[in-house]
């Protein structure tokens, strides 16, 4: 439910995100994603690493052979049980009286389906509907090419990818005392909401408060880790003064997820920062987070630039952001 505490308006405070708002955005933005690291990795990382010795143990390294004949029909058979998944999903979905559907009497916006509101049990189970998509193939593949012929052999793989989960928990106990500490001081906090409140008073036009809000979350990802936490400190704060302009919270969100996502490799204070430094070492030992983050600066000042220019596009175009998406508030037409 959206935070309305700072908003006048008594239509805010009864207001529920759908958690596809940003759906349409988001999977248009994998293509422009793919296309900046390409082009980066092809013409500018992938040069630079050349010159880097590889001193990591070759038993470490994942190796490129070709598949066998076994791991072909593994993929095959895992590949049909997906869209068998999916066929079975769209099929229950079809009756008026599907229990994926949202009860009878929920409010609905003008041509919008019973089941694509927040109230409906599938977009409430969405998360839990794309880990059985992804488990189901798991469990074929490993019993028809042979690697997991019982439930056994599969918990045996389960524990086996976590072995090397190791030397980030260990990792991971010192940096938490580091994000705990800074977390007690409330920097992150004071800097998210000066940020927030800065935006508001400069009263840009509306494209210039977009960047803004970009470059706030980007910002603000460098000093707070969680993205819940930066969310409660961003949101609670603009999702309420934009509405007060007109500006939906689906848009907002957007804009939000734009700079955390660009900034999310070169914070140290991301969880799996130690995670990535740790499979980076399989390759060159002395990899520390310095060189971490100078090997993807490129990447995150890329992607904030050129992924901004693309919301904006979005925007200017009036294209959807997402299922029961809005880009004004209150929604008018989308």
């Amino acid at each position: 439910q959206v935070s309305a505490r700072l908003s006048a308006d008594p239509a805010a405070a009864e207001m529920f995100i759908s958690p596809m708002n940003n759906y349409y955005f988001t999977t248009a933005s994998t293509v422009l994603v793919v296309l900046i690291g390409w082009v980066l990795t092809d013409k500018f990382i992938e040069p630079r690493l050349k010159s880097t010795p590889v001193d990591g143990d070759p038993a470490d390294m994942p190796k490129m052979d070709d598949l066998k004949p076994n791991e072909r029909k593994g993929l095959r058979w895992a590949s049909l049980s997906m869209l068998l998944s999916i066929v079975v999903l769209v099929l229950s979905t079809l009756p008026e009286t599907s229990a994926w559907r949202a009860p009878a009497g929920t409010e609905l916006a003008e041509g919008q389906s019973n089941l694509l509101v927040f109230a409906a049990p599938l977009m409430q189970s969405i998360v839990s509907i794309i880990f059985i998509f992804f488990l189901i193939p798991g469990i074929v593949y490993g019993y028809v090419s042979g690697t997991a012929n019982n439930h056994r052999e599969i918990i045996k793989g389960m524990s086996k990818a976590m072995s090397g989960m190791g030397y980030y928990i260990v990792m991971a106990f010192f940096c938490a005392q580091f994000i705990y500490a800074f977390g007690q001081s409330n920097l992150g906090a004071l800097l998210a909401i000066k940020g927030a409140n800065w935006l508001q008073e400069m009263a840009f036009p509306m494209g210039f408060t977009l960047i803004g809000i970009v470059f706030l979350s980007g910002f603000v990802n460098l000093v707070v880790g969680s993205a819940s936490a930066k969310w409660a400190l961003i949101g609670a704060v603009m999702v309420p003064m934009l509405m007060e302009l007109g500006v939906s919270p689906d848009l907002t969100q957007a804009a939000y997820r734009v700079g955390d996502s660009s900034t999310n490799i070169i914070t140290p204070l991301l969880p799996y920062f130690p995670l990535v430094v740790v499979f980076c070492q399989k390759y060159v030992k002395s990899t520390g987070i310095g060189t971490l983050i100078a090997l993807m600066l490129p990447y995150s000042i890329a992607m904030l630039i050129l992924w901004t220019c693309f919301l904006l596009g979005f925007w200017a175009l009036d294209l959807p952001l997402g299922i029961g998406a809005s880009y004004t508030f209150p929604a008018t037409g989308q």
